[in-house]
């Protein structure tokens, strides 16, 4: 059971303004006394979050973001109490099971729910990014179940894994390895984890890395297929490197991006040789699916 803590929230213009606010209360405020989130919105505003264990002072809040933006603005600023619950047990109780495709991603719970002509994802909410329920996870495991209908690629690469959904979700599809890459080293290790509890765990295998920067993407490749769930300017970034591990006719899966960043992803892309095929958008997010002309 997790306590009850203080929150405050505020919804500012832009990413630029967001970070301004959470470096300025950071700045004042220990790890232990306050944790942060700053989210972006499908209208490309943010959203950003406080959690406090003690009751915040609501003035000095409201004159610490002041220093960042209008005042007018940051009178916006809302405090509330949330409520000691167990937030695991809450999380997994409206887990409800995710089809996408030939694909369910479901919890522990719902394992027996599971049709025997479905492939079942086993994700628990409370580990990591990427349970299936969010529109671009979601957009991969589509758009991955429409390429792998009429394409049997041999060397597949799930980059920034995340829980590692996608990178089993290829496994179980093609009954063969995959490469997954984090550069994150909890995520490492949860993908792995829950790549041995679907039965995968000698098919996915999990490396710490940024980018392409370790030598396992040059020894493992080049690519037939890649999956990317990240970020709109990490993939703008990744592009370059990315058309220099792919394989000819190379499939890329790319997502984590807002609808109205796609056209920049895309044109990104293209300048490297990489055709769109397919643009999925699910709840304000765009997942594509794109071919490398080589």
């Amino acid at each position: 059971m997790t306590p009850s803590t203080h929150r405050a929230s505020v919804t500012l213009p832009d990413e630029s303004t967001a970070k301004r606010v959470v470096d300025t209360l950071s700045e004042l405020f220990f790890e232990d006394q306050a944790a942060f989130a700053a989210f972006e919105r499908p209208d490309g505003r943010w959203d950003v979050t406080v959690h406090f264990a003690e009751p915040p002072d609501q003035n000095l809040l409201r004159e610490l973001v002041g220093q960042v933006v209008r005042q007018d603005v940051a009178s916006t600023l809302v405090f509330d109490t949330v409520e000691a619950k167990d937030w695991v047990k809450a999380s997994l109780e409206d887990l409800v099971p995710v089809a996408a495709g030939r694909f369910i991603v479901h919890g522990q719970h719902d394992r027996h729910r599971i049709p025997p002509n479905k492939l079942g994802i086993e994700i628990e909410a409370a580990l990591a990014f990427g349970t299936g329920h969010h529109g671009t996870t979601r957009g991969c495991l589509l758009l991955l179940d429409h390429v792998l209908k009429a394409y049997q690629p041999r060397r597949v690469l799930d980059l920034g894994t995340g829980t590692g959904v996608l990178a089993i979700a290829a496994a179980k599809a093609l009954h063969g390895k995959v490469l997954a890459s984090d550069i994150d080293p909890p995520s490492v290790r949860v993908a792995e984890e829950n790549a041995r509890l679907n039965g995968t765990g000698d098919l996915v295998d999990v490396i710490p890395a940024t980018g392409f920067a370790a030598p396992r993407f040059a020894e493992d490749g080049p690519f037939d297929l890649v999956l990317a769930n990240i970020l709109a300017n990490p993939l703008r970034q990744l592009a370059g490197p990315m058309a220099r591990h792919l394989a000819s006719s190379a499939q890329v899966i790319l997502s984590g991006l807002l609808t109205h960043q796609a056209p920049a992803v895309i044109a990104a892309y293209r300048a490297r040789g990489l055709v769109p095929l397919r643009h999925l958008k699910i709840e304000g997010w765009s997942s594509l699916l794109l071919r490398f002309v080589k």
